[in-house]
């Protein structure tokens, strides 16, 4: 009797340990397909990302947007030209080499105005440079193999009443890092949406940067625009000290603080990702 009840407790036992093994495994991989995900898509440009997406903004800023900026060009030369001839005492101090100085004005903006979506790609080329130029440096990755091979040692030495809560506890945890890598899918994936929207109005602002008052308008989107491009760097920067946080928890000798050492850290990572938006345009002095 005695000899079936152990046999039937080491298969209980077994079974849990396999359970827990597959829980801990799938999501030990999850982190690294999220992390790999993340880095892969925020060093894209729009164009890259999905081209069907880009044509379409493309598209709209050439036909709708751009004949719209054409119009708010034409009324600030048409304000700069009148503040540039009444500046000089009221007309009484008029110099004649301030027209030369509104037509290279004039060419300067149409110059602009005409080739702002090169301008805009140009900014986004510049960010992407320096994401995929650092990837090699803090590119990392949790060590699933050596993960494993530490908690199946942990696990063969627990009674079964203990791998049964440790069961459950990983179930939960399992369903909560799937929540989480939600998180960051709605994270990465919202940013590239933001920069389309972003990038679709651009001839506007655009059409402001040559006036000393309207600049302002034109000033604070390129602002914007160099914020949103470096902000998938400081993702990249992010996922980085991510896993080398993973690699550190993981392998510890009690394998609860490890099991809620990923939890927190990815709660972390989201936290972290959400607040790169707001950190770069601080760098930036956007608003």
């Amino acid at each position: 009797m005695n000899s079936l009840l152990d046999k039937i407790g080491e298969w209980f036992k077994e079974a849990l340990i396999g359970s827990i093994t597959g829980n801990f495994q799938g999501m030990f991989e999850e982190v690294n397909t999220k992390a790999g995900e993340i880095a892969s898509q925020v060093g894209q440009t729009p164009e890259g990302w999905n081209s069907g997406v880009f044509s379409m903004i493309k598209s709209l800023s050439d036909t709708v947007i751009l004949p719209v900026a054409g119009m708010i060009l034409t009324f600030v030369l048409c304000y700069e030209l009148i503040q540039m001839i009444i500046d000089k005492n009221n007309m009484h101090d008029f110099d004649t080499w301030i027209f030369f100085k509104w037509i290279f004005k004039t060419f300067v903006a149409t110059y602009i105005l005409t080739h702002t979506f090169d301008i805009v790609m140009a900014v986004f080329d510049l960010a992407q440079s320096a994401i995929n130029g650092s990837a090699g440096i803090i590119s990392g990755s949790l060590n699933v193999t050596l993960a494993m091979d530490g908690l199946q040692a942990q696990l063969e030495a627990m009674e079964w009443y203990a791998l049964l809560g440790l069961y459950m506890e990983s179930a939960i945890l399992s369903l909560c890092m799937k929540a989480l890598s939600v998180c960051i899918f709605l994270i990465v994936y919202g940013r590239m949406l933001e920069i389309y929207l972003t990038t679709s109005v651009a001839a506007i602002p655009f059409a402001t940067m040559v006036n000393r008052e309207w600049g302002s308008i034109g000033q604070n989107y390129l602002k914007s625009l160099f914020a949103i491009a470096f902000q998938g760097f400081l993702i990249m920067v992010c996922v980085a000290i991510y896993a080398v946080l993973l690699n550190s928890t993981v392998f510890s000798d009690n394998i609860h603080t490890a099991i809620w050492g990923v939890l927190g850290y990815t709660v972390l990572l989201c936290f972290s990702l959400f607040k790169t938006g707001s950190l770069s345009k601080s760098i930036f002095a956007a608003h």
